[in-house]
């Protein structure tokens, strides 16, 4: 059984259909990445995860359990974060109280959890203190993901975490995709920068007009010639 099983999903906004029985199947551990056009549906295939759009058909499933249409703040108690391409830090506070929104939900003691996410992202450690409003934008979306980790999720839904981004700022923030990986949390992520971030991807989901066109590994998904003409600018 998949940790997260998506199955014939139909999904949009209001009457406005954008995705057409879209199958995904990713174990635990994996990075699964979903690619394609501008208006394929990529973003909308992660706001359905997280239940910030209409689901006409299909299911979703986590670890077995059905979580289709499930509202956000239930999502989270469950494990799932959620990062937005934009609007993702409160520029007025600090690096160190973004993290801590993160934590809204827990009653716990979560310093532990705050240093192991400033292990994870090192160029956060010295500026904890400062607005991060005031960060570059790599460092921004650094503190995004940060915050979402307070949670420590299960399932990472990020969307679009290198947009805008310069090369160096890029290829870092694919590392600590890689590193967070490493501790075990299954990923989905939406990109633009296809091969950059099949070349990570553990699974790869082509979209094309809201519905799958290709589905492999990553490396098959970059090695096929067909998706590399259609959907990698070869």
């Amino acid at each position: 059984m998949s940790f997260l099983s998506i199955d014939g999903l139909s999904a949009g906004y209001g009457q406005m259909s954008i995705l057409s029985d879209v199958v995904l199947q990713l174990d635990e551990g994996e990075i699964g990445v979903i690619v394609g056009a501008n208006g394929a549906g990529k973003s909308t295939l992660l706001k359905a995860m997280f239940g910030l759009v209409n689901i006409t058909a299909g299911s979703i499933r986590l670890a077995g359990d059905d979580i289709t249409g499930m509202a956000p703040e239930r999502l989270a108690a469950r494990g799932v974060a959620f990062v937005p391409q934009e609007y993702n830090i409160f520029p007025t506070l600090t690096v160190n109280e973004n993290l801590e929104m993160g934590a809204y939900s827990r009653r716990d003691d979560f310093s532990a959890v705050i240093e192991g996410i400033y292990r994870i992202f090192p160029p956060l450690a010295d500026k904890r203190r400062q607005m991060a409003g005031e960060l570059s934008g790599g460092q921004r979306q650094m503190v995004a993901v940060g915050r979402a980790l307070m949670i420590e999720p299960r399932l990472l839904l990020l969307d679009e975490p290198t947009a805008g981004l310069s090369p160096m700022f890029m290829s870092e923030i694919f590392d600590r995709v890689l590193a967070i990986n490493a501790t075990g949390v299954t990923i989905v992520m939406v990109e633009q920068n296809a091969k950059q971030a099949l070349a990570i991807a553990h699974r790869g989901f082509v979209l094309a007009n809201g519905m799958n066109a290709f589905t492999d590994t990553g490396a098959n998904l970059l090695a096929n010639p067909e998706v590399a003409r259609s959907f990698l600018g070869a």
